[in-house]
């Protein structure tokens, strides 16, 4: 396994063509300042890192920011008159993970979610990955964008990103929102082989990355057939539009572009993800789901840990979104509508 990566971009990353530029919305009501642009265009993001078009109907523009090693792949989700919010997905995921919450959101935020380091149309940056180097890239895509200090939401893995990113550099995010992570996992720090506790912990998350489709009806069955899915509220257009995002090759030989090199480096540092949330002084919320990965009755995220800590500090809060697992929690109706709900408080807060 080589240091680089030359592989096709994922099946839903064909760019439009761009928005024109009077069909969009004045930066200044969006939050990015329109002084940093050096092209005139009316967004406050560079006429020539946007492309414009929609995702299981909703807005998108696709963005490009530059990161060590090459270019962040990231998509602003909703109108373009929208206060602007930055959105992280998790281990084995990309951003139109966000799709239905910016539906739930129905114009309240505009969603700047990048596909980290390994994902997606982030497939083919080089190592290293980590939090570290996540954190490092947000910084660039923000600076890239001119947002100063946005409201922050991540799931899963994102949830960690972002409360590091929130603990080293409180000035550049005004709240974060973690969903279904931030914290230590229960019994994480008496891991002694984190690569064999990644195997046992994501499961078939992990195992999809070796898997190969003969089409992509194929790998969305595995999707409709995977435990934490079967008879959810997770709509067909979503799923369809994550799936596509992260499908990449050539039939019968499509498979997942998120690299497993990447998920086995953050496994490395489950022990102490969760030191970062503990140091947040920024507002904070903590959404936690039902029931786990599969659908199991154990969370990831236990809600008497996640009232545990927010009682340690003030301006934090966590509750429970009930009737939801790991993964609908974002992508099924009644967890986007929560995690929506509690966006909108936030940026209504901050």
């Amino acid at each position: 396994m080589g240091t680089t990566d030359q592989s096709p971009q994922p099946l839903g990353l064909q760019a439009p063509a761009p928005m024109p530029t009077a069909a969009l919305a004045d930066g200044s009501a969006t939050g990015i300042p329109t002084a940093a642009l050096a092209d005139g265009s009316a967004t406050g993001i560079p006429t020539a890192a946007l492309a414009a078009g929609s995702a299981a109907g909703i807005p998108t523009a696709a963005l490009s920011a530059p990161v060590a090693g090459g270019a962040l792949a990231a998509v602003a989700i909703g109108p373009p008159d929208a206060p602007p919010l930055l959105a992280v997905h998790g281990i084995t995921a990309n951003a139109f993970a966000w799709l239905p919450v910016a539906a739930a959101l129905d114009g309240r935020a505009r969603l700047i979610a990048p596909d980290l380091r390994g994902r997606a149309g982030s497939a083919s940056l080089p190592p290293p990955y980590g939090t570290a180097s996540y954190v490092a890239d947000l910084l660039a895509l923000l600076d890239h964008l001119g947002l100063a200090r946005p409201v922050a939401v991540g799931h899963s893995l994102g949830a960690y990103v972002i409360a590091r990113l929130a603990a080293e550099h409180p000035d550049r995010v005004r709240a974060a929102v973690l969903v279904d992570g931030g914290l230590t996992l229960p019994d994480a720090e008496r891991i002694d082989d984190p690569q064999a506790f990644i195997e046992g912990f994501l499961g078939p998350a992990l195992a999809r990355l070796r898997l190969r489709f003969e089409h992509l009806d194929a790998y969305l069955d595995w999707w409709r057939n995977h435990p934490a899915f079967t008879g959810q509220d997770v709509a067909e257009p979503f799923l369809r539009a994550y799936v596509e995002r992260d499908a990449t090759g050539e039939p019968p030989e499509l498979h997942s572009s998120v690299r497993e090199r990447a998920v086995r480096a953050d496994a490395e540092e489950m022990g102490t993800l969760g030191i970062w949330a503990q140091r947040l002084s920024v507002p904070a919320r903590l959404l936690c789901a039902q029931f786990g990965l599969l659908g199991e009755p154990a969370p990831m995220q236990p809600l008497q840990l996640a009232q545990a800590w927010a009682r340690q500090a003030p301006g934090r809060n966590a509750r429970l979104v009930a009737g939801t697992n790991h993964y609908t929690i974002t992508l099924g109706a009644r967890g986007a509508a929560a995690v929506a709900e509690e966006l909108a408080r936030t940026l209504a807060a901050a």
